[in-house]
């Protein structure tokens, strides 16, 4: 946001330098980024005098140029060469003397020097209009007042403004600040804690009155929600012109061209109070002003010439006919002013801030206009700001107010009220601040002090200060314009030493990460926003549990996510269209899921690989990353973390066309295998991905910080596999559950290391291949303890599932 020091200074009188007014403004929390000279006219006209030409005579060597002598005010005439044909003897004209820079259409900067012209020496040059940055004629020199003096500076007779520029890296949530007006309230505040003492000075609009009532507009609101005040008033009789040059100098200072009186007064009445405004042609309504919604795909022509298709959700300014302007968002075409326009309708009004947002972002439109709405602007001055300007409109375009104000303001926005406790103050801020400079504070800011006690304050907060709607809000408020480098350190030093338990979550992060670096994995850090549809590509789960998004960005960006799939997917296919396709992700992130009951997070380690294991090499023959690869990364971050005595378990989630889980006890820790390809499909990956989702909740659960020593165990583990034909509806988790309860003691693990479909195999039948560990703690197993177990399971297995051996 741009504000300019010399219209700051129409608000509130200071003469304070404009560095130290923005070390101030930046201490109230409006910083200022930059400070900038501006100068109505380029180089300011320095250098430039007006000059008295003396004589006037014919070149010797040149029959297009004049040599003059011309009286510079300083009692030395010099002799100056000149080309134009209108230059004469006796008149008064602007000089540019020797040294003086001056900018050519381009901006680009060029010296007046010392020279010669066909052999006649040239002391300076008489400017014609375009050379000195004052207009475009070309014609010939500028003939100035025959009454100026010689010597005079032309920065003085053309009333050049000389301006700095405070750049203000604005909050967005200080949508007061958004004005002129605004900024000098807050700096008003700042001086007077500085012990400064200025008055506010506001624009007078006593002089307003109705001319004539012969123009009057109804206005109908037909949605108060979206629009809770509308105000509107006529003018008749104007010319429609450029802006007089303070107008335009205004405008121009902040970054602004000028466009014409009518749209400049608007502009300029948004940067000076931050209330929007528009002008409709008055001669373009059609019967009355409804300020309403139209259904959706209605086109709608605005002012850049695009036509665009209506959401019904977008609030319309319209006249009984069709569609003026998309409401505090951007003018129609055809109804905007013009040089034919001799009649106009003013708006002034507040409209719904989300409102204005959703329609702002659906139609990718960011103006002044809509910056200040969805951001929430001042409804006290819609009325007051509309005299204003209208105002403004008869001093610099004529005409006569034609009709009374309309304003429909049916439920008055109220202020907020807030209790302030002064020990909360005293424990935020870290010291007592004295009441009456608490109060003066609030004061200054517009704050009403209700009632006081020992205890507190009860304070009405106006209604333009969005931002201040909470007891920390106020004293947040209270703190920057105390300052918060007035805030008093204790000499004496106070520290404690926090000691962490190894097993906090980040410590913990920290190592696996370290790990999976080490093995060639990347971390991610995917958007915790999402597209919604995404969960119907798995019936685990479910759409009533989207956490959804108030005013979404996009569809894209709509629900929290219940998965980091997703998302991790979504990675490896932009990686992929990259021609990066070997790719190895982790993730620590969180998923977000609505119950009936409330809202949960979770918590997920999750791990990706794709793609080649290795690069290519003349050693190495090239292979693909597979499951058994993929196994010993998940097992070796729950041996890194010292997790044991987990079993191997069916898979639940359904994402996987083959999978396997570990748990412990009744709990699973993690889930990994090979993604389907169906749900590949939706993100045009054609190759195989593995994906891991760990338990981190149950993973840290199950840490502890004591160190545990278990002897190495005595006696050996054995093996042993079976290769089983199997109908293709027994799942691993049949064959799990069964082995368990066939040998509970001796079975230790249960795992699946190969699945067959295809060619040479029965139809409906398919080969499972499954290991078998058995391990007595207390002795050596001999081979005919091994083969009764074996003989158990496979029998049980035949009568139980129907499987033979292969």
């Amino acid at each position: 946001m741009k504000i300019s020091y010399n219209w700051l200074k129409q608000f509130i009188k200071i003469d304070w330098k404009s560095e130290e007014t923005a070390a101030l403004l930046t201490d109230l929390g409006l910083e200022v980024e930059v400070v900038e000279k501006y100068q109505s006219v380029k180089g300011g006209l320095e250098g430039i005098v007006v000059g008295h030409v003396l004589t006037c005579v014919q070149h010797p060597d040149a029959d297009r140029l004049k040599v003059t002598t011309v009286d510079l005010g300083d009692g030395v005439p010099v002799q100056i060469v000149c080309g134009a044909a209108n230059v004469a003897t006796g008149q008064k004209v602007p000089v540019a003397t020797i040294g003086t820079t001056l900018y050519d259409k381009e901006g680009v900067a060029f010296q007046i020097k010392k020279g010669k012209i066909r052999g006649q020496e040239s002391h300076g040059m008489i400017c014609a209009e375009d050379e000195l940055g004052l207009g475009e004629g070309h014609d010939g020199i500028m003939v100035l007042d025959d009454a100026i003096k010689p010597g005079t500076t032309a920065a003085s007779v053309f009333k050049i403004e000389n301006d700095e520029i405070f750049e203000i890296g604005l909050t967005p949530n200080r949508a007061d600040a958004m004005s002129h007006f605004g900024t000098a309230r807050d700096l008003r505040a700042g001086l007077l804690q500085n012990g400064v003492k200025v008055e506010l000075i506001s624009p007078s609009v006593s002089n307003f009155r109705v001319d004539k009532r012969i123009l009057k507009i109804d206005v109908n609101v037909e949605k108060p929600l979206l629009a809770p005040r509308y105000c509107g008033v006529t003018i008749s009789g104007i010319t429609v012109k450029p802006s007089p040059d303070w107008l335009q100098n205004r405008l121009k200072s902040i970054g602004l061209n000028p466009k014409n009186n009518i749209v400049d007064v608007t502009n300029y009445v948004l940067h000076e109070l931050g209330q929007p405004l528009h002008a409709f042609d008055a001669s373009k309504i059609n019967g009355k002003i409804i300020v309403k919604t139209l259904p959706a795909g209605t086109k709608f022509t605005t002012l850049d010439d695009i036509e665009r298709t209506l959401h019904e959700e977008d609030l319309m300014i319209c006249d009984e006919k069709e569609p003026l302007c998309l409401a505090g968002v951007f003018g129609g075409k055809n109804s905007g002013v013009t040089e034919k326009t001799t009649s106009i309708f003013l708006e002034s009004a507040y409209f719904n801030p989300v409102s204005i947002r959703k329609s702002a972002k659906r139609h990718q439109l960011n103006t002044d206009a809509s910056f200040r709405f969805e951001r929430g602007i001042n409804p006290a001055i819609t009325e007051y700001a509309l005299k204003r300007a209208a105002l403004l409109i008869q001093e610099v375009a004529g005409g006569e107010i034609t009709s009374d104000i309309v304003d429909i303001y049916p439920k008055k926005i109220a202020d907020f009220p807030v209790v302030l406790n002064f020990n909360n103050v005293k424990k935020v801020i870290g010291q007592e601040l004295p009441k009456e400079t608490i109060k003066n504070i609030l004061a200054s800011l517009e704050i009403k002090v209700n009632s006081v006690s020992d205890a507190g304050l009860g304070l009405t907060i106006p209604a333009y200060r969005v931002d201040v709607q909470r007891e920390i809000d106020v004293i947040e408020e209270i703190l920057r314009v105390y300052g918060y480098n007035n805030i008093k350190f204790s000499d004496k030093l106070n520290a404690t030493v926090s000691i962490a338990p190894r097993t906090e979550d980040y410590k913990v992060q920290n190592v696996i990460a370290t790990q999976l670096n080490s093995q060639g994995f990347h971390e991610m850090m995917a958007n915790s926003l999402t597209t919604a549809s995404y969960v119907q590509l798995s019936e685990m789960l479910k759409e009533e549990h989207n956490v959804m998004m108030l005013n979404p960005l996009s569809n894209d960006l709509a629900a929290m996510r219940q998965s980091l799939l997703f998302s991790g997917l979504e990675a490896i296919s932009y990686n992929i269209n990259r021609r990066n396709a070997d790719l190895k992700f982790f993730e620590f992130g969180k998923t977000y899921h609505k119950y009936l009951a409330g809202y949960e997070e979770h918590k997920h380690l999750t791990m990706f690989i794709t793609g080649n294991r290795n690069q290519e090499s003349w050693t190495n023959a090239q292979k693909t990353t597979d499951f058994f690869l993929f196994k010993g990364y998940v097992n070796g971050v729950l041996a890194r973390l010292g997790i044991q005595k987990t079993q191997t378990k069916p898979v639940v989630s359904d994402v996987f066309s083959e999978g396997t889980a570990i748990g412990f006890g009744n709990d699973i820790l993690v889930e990994f295998g090979v993604v389907k390809k169906s749900i590949l499909k939706h993100f045009d990956i054609k190759q195989e991905v593995l994906f891991a989702d760990f338990n981190w909740a149950l993973i840290l659960k199950l840490l502890s910080n004591k160190i545990k020593f278990v002897e190495i165990p005595k006696y050996p583990e054995v093996r042993r596999d079976l290769s089983l034909l199997l109908d293709d509806s027994v799942t691993f988790d049949s064959i799990y559950n069964l082995a368990r309860q066939t040998e509970k003691s001796l079975l230790k693990d249960i795992s699946l290391f190969d699945v067959y479909q295809g060619k040479n195999l029965p139809e409906g039948k398919k080969s499972y291949a499954v290991s078998f560990t058995i391990q007595d703690a207390t002795k050596t197993l001999t081979d005919v303890q091994i083969d009764k177990i074996m003989d158990k399971l496979q029998k049980n297995l035949e009568a139980e599932l129907g499987a033979s051996l292969r």
